[in-house]
């Protein structure tokens, strides 16, 4: 992997300087920090990095205000908010404003950093336990559209099983642990869910899963 170089903005010191120490023991590369948002546009600038953490909740000028700033500047610029907000309206907020990602601060260190390169790499990103959230939020702004049936899809009854995790927000250790199985085998089924339902990442997955209720036809299999 290459090493992913790092600006960390949020207004909590401890917490910055806990995430940098993180973040070194990885081999990520923090190449700057700050707690006051008046200050992170100079950084950014300054640093380039290949993606912004960004705080949502700083004091008078909020993430989501850094966040357009930044948008406003550097259109490409990668940048993944990481709060403790599990609010509908800031995750929707934050991605409408061109939010690569949006992660919550207590998430497992090596899932974060698996959603980092994945963030890098053009793929959008948010925390797993908010998959459902997100999912049942587009689907309500959503114009009603004749859905296609579940059986169109082929998916065998592991894949099914499968997809219901997908649409609880579960990692592949959880999905692995549930149902007896590696998580090697849980990638491959993965990736044959997302080929089938004609997706490329798990969030456009779980909202067609919510869309269509393709989790609520069967319980789960045990083959």
């Amino acid at each position: 992997m290459d090493t992913i170089s790092l600006v960390i903005i949020d207004d909590h010191t401890l917490f910055r300087t806990g995430l940098n120490e993180l973040l070194a023991r990885r081999n990520l590369n923090v190449l700057g920090m700050t707690g006051r948002p008046d200050e992170a546009l100079a950084l950014v600038a300054e640093k380039q990095p290949d993606i912004v953490l960004l705080d949502l909740r700083m004091g008078e000028v909020g993430g989501l205000d850094v966040l357009s700033d930044i948008r406003a500047q550097w259109p490409q610029q990668c940048v993944v908010i990481l709060t403790t907000s599990i609010e509908e309206s800031d995750l929707l907020n934050a991605l409408k404003l061109g939010a690569n990602g949006y992660l919550l601060k207590d998430i497992e260190p090596d899932s974060f950093v698996e959603l980092l390169v994945r963030a890098k790499a053009g793929e959008t990103v948010v925390a797993p336990e908010l998959t459902g959230l997100l999912a049942r939020a587009a689907i309500s702004s959503e114009s009603p559209v004749k859905r296609v049936r579940s059986e169109n899809y082929n998916l065998t009854p592991r894949e099914m099983d499968i997809l219901r995790h997908i649409a609880k927000g579960e990692s592949n250790k959880h999905i692995a642990s549930a149902l007896g199985i590696v998580d090697g085998t849980v990638k491959l089924h993965v990736r044959a869910v997302l080929k089938k339902l004609g997706v490329q990442s798990r969030v456009q997955a779980a909202v067609l899963a919510v869309s269509e209720k393709l989790c609520e036809e069967k319980p789960e299999s045990n083959t």
